[in-house]
Formats: C-alpha cells, sequence, structure tokens
C-alpha cells in the first residue's frame, strides 16, 4: 500500500469521514424503505420489527447511524465552508469541532434511547 503524506493530515482525515458515512447511510437507505413499507402494508409485522429494534444492540446500531447522520451532516457543511468561505487555519479546529458535536449529539440519542 502507497501511502502519501496528505493521509495523516487531519482535513484528510474528515474527508474520509465525509465519504465512508455517505457510503454506509446510503447502505442503509433500503433498509428504511423497506421499515417504511412495512409502516403502510403490514402494520403486524411492523409491532415484530419494533419488539426487534429494542434489544440493547440494535440501540447501539442506531447510535451508530445517529453517529454516521451527524458526521456526514456536518462534514457536508465544513465542505460548503471550503467551497464558499476563505481559507484558513482555523478550518481543522472546525473540522474537529464537528466530529465532536456528531459524537455529541450521536451519544445523547444513544442515552435517551436507553
Amino acid at each position: 500500500m502507497i501511502v502519501r503524506p496528505h493521509q495523516g493530515h487531519p482535513l484528510w482525515l474528515a474527508f474520509m469521514l465525509h465519504r465512508i458515512s455517505g457510503v454506509a447511510l446510503a447502505l442503509f437507505l433500503p433498509a428504511h424503505f423497506y421499515v417504511l413499507a412495512l409502516a403502510l402494508n403490514e402494520p403486524e409485522r411492523l409491532e415484530g420489527f419494533f419488539r426487534w429494534a429494542d434489544q440493547p444492540l440494535v440501540k447501539i446500531a442506531e447510535f451508530g447511524l445517529v453517529f454516521l447522520l451527524a458526521i456526514h451532516i456536518f462534514g457536508g457543511l465544513r465542505l460548503l465552508a471550503l467551497e464558499f468561505l476563505p481559507w484558513s487555519a482555523r478550518q481543522k479546529t472546525l473540522a474537529a469541532a464537528a466530529v465532536a458535536f456528531s459524537v455529541f449529539v450521536s451519544t445523547t440519542f444513544l442515552l435517551r434511547a436507553i
């Protein structure tokens, strides 16, 4: 594997988090549409899904999903800032703050779900 010097840069890591979270959310989307279809067409099976979703492991997976969503949202805001605002050295700090806020939002979701 070829290691490039920019790969250790915090903004490159922010880029990779944004890319990976986008792919993971895209993979989750069909499952989400399936559950929405259950709600419309088979309410009795939806109740079974809700019972399954009440398990602790599923709650932790939901935490991961909310974390990915928060990372993707704040990564997108970071990209918008890169695109429309002048470059500054502060952007590394803003990227780290976006990740920290994403952890806060998803952890809050997890604690409320437990």
